[in-house]
């Protein structure tokens, strides 16, 4: 059990470091309108600005033109369906795929209720939504690369 001491807003050296803007975050100053004003407004352009560089500077390529007579040798979906297409296809029966498939909201709803009594938000002191963040994300991105691979290293990635 840790003690939080709560801190002084009478001492002046605090006070002159508010004054200055500093440590605002920590002791209580409203966020209206240090930062919806000031700070969010920076980061929003800023956010677009690297998009629309990043646009101007790699543009999409335009693909061959489609023959409506002729089938693809390999169809694939978008990228963010790579993982759930790899589940499918990697499980051989169907209704078991979906089922996985469907647990993984499932999953994602009870962690709220498991980790109900935890009341901080610092992911080092929530071990459980943590671990399960970081498993899930691992697991992701190891379906989803295995997705555009042939279907004997599709669970592997041909490492093992």
């Amino acid at each position: 059990m840790s003690i939080i001491k709560k801190p002084d807003l009478t001492d002046p050296k605090l006070r002159a470091k508010l004054a200055k803007g500093m440590g605002h975050n920590y002791y209580g100053e409203p966020a209206w309108p240090n930062d919806l004003l000031y700070i969010f407004p920076i980061v929003i352009l800023g956010t677009i600005a690297c998009n629309v560089g990043l646009a101007v500077l790699e543009p999409t390529g335009i693909g061959e033109a489609a023959n409506p007579f002729a089938t693809p040798l390999e169809i694939l979906p978008e990228w963010y369906f790579f993982p759930t297409f790899n589940l499918l296809r990697v499980i051989p029966n169907k209704l078991i795929g979906v089922l996985s498939m469907a647990s993984v909201p499932v999953g994602l709803i009870t962690i709220p209720f498991l980790e109900n009594i935890n009341k901080f938000q610092n992911p080092f002191r929530r071990p459980l939504a943590t671990t399960v963040f970081i498993i899930g994300t691992v697991v992701t991105v190891w379906l989803g690369i295995g997705a555009a691979m042939p279907l004997s290293k599709a669970i592997t990635l041909g490492l093992f």
